[in-house]
């Protein structure tokens, strides 16, 4: 290894570690409150978000705007592949924080079309850093890959330690995939993502505060987002990956 690849392997190891955590007190807390209000919440309710977010990311996976240009040379170094991808994320970042507070300035009606935006542009974000690694995003697999860390990054610690696991192991696990991606758990898949945002962005719908709500939650949102992405990629590319325990 290079010393940088040693240093990206420590980080690593610390993110592993992180991605296992033992769900504390909180996280159980804040999930079984979660909870309760979603069993509030009309099915008919649950099963129109889940089918919009389901067409939407369908949209963004095999859609064909999607796409990203040529993959980088494959004797590329990991460090440099790193630095393009650190300022991929600083673009998507300056993006996603003029987006929130535009949308947080406009009160509760353009809060609310913060969502499907922000939404597309963390999907973008990880299709570019997917092919700044060396992977085809023009692959299916690929795709459901990224829409795995996209799960990583915004689920509660308890299917958080389910999540890594399945990317931890990919290279076993892509092979028992379906071909039809419809039998993804969709539902799973928009509750998780939807009540991790929930306490950071609420406040983005409020008046007067909105905007510098919506700017400072997207930033980080987009930096968790590529941090994740970036540790994802790492477990492919430096050595067979160890799974650590938590």
């Amino acid at each position: 290894m290079t010393p940088y690849e040693q240093q990206a392997h420590i980080q690593l190891q610390f993110w592993q570690h992180r991605m296992q955590k033992t769900p504390s007190l909180t996280d159980k807390l804040s999930k079984s409150v979660q909870n309760k209000i979603n069993d509030f919440i009309p099915d008919k309710v649950h099963q129109a978000i889940t089918v919009t977010i389901e067409k939407m990311i369908k949209a963004v996976l095999f859609g064909a705007k999607y796409t990203t240009g040529d993959i980088p040379a494959m004797d590329m170094s990991l460090q440099m592949r790193e630095a393009l991808v650190r300022q991929k994320i600083e673009n998507y970042q300056k993006t996603a924080t003029v987006e929130g507070a535009i949308t947080g300035a406009g009160g509760f009606l353009m809060g609310l079309a913060d969502f499907p935006l922000l939404l597309g542009i963390k999907l973008k974000l990880l299709f570019e850093i997917a092919a700044l690694y060396g992977y085809d995003v023009k692959d299916y697999k690929e795709r459901l890959y990224i829409l795995y860390i996209f799960q990583l990054a915004f689920s509660s610690q308890q299917r958080r330690n389910e999540v890594y696991q399945l990317v931890a192991g990919w290279q076993g696990y892509s092979g028992s995939l379906p071909d039809d991606v419809a039998e993804f758990d969709w539902r799973i898949f928009q509750q998780e993502y939807r009540d991790y945002i929930d306490l950071a962005k609420m406040a983005q719908l409020l008046p007067v505060i909105g905007a510098a709500v919506g700017a400072i939650a997207n930033y980080k949102l987009i930096d968790q987002l590529g941090d994740t992405a970036m540790n994802c990629y790492r477990l492919r590319r430096i050595s067979p990956m160890q799974i650590l325990k938590g």
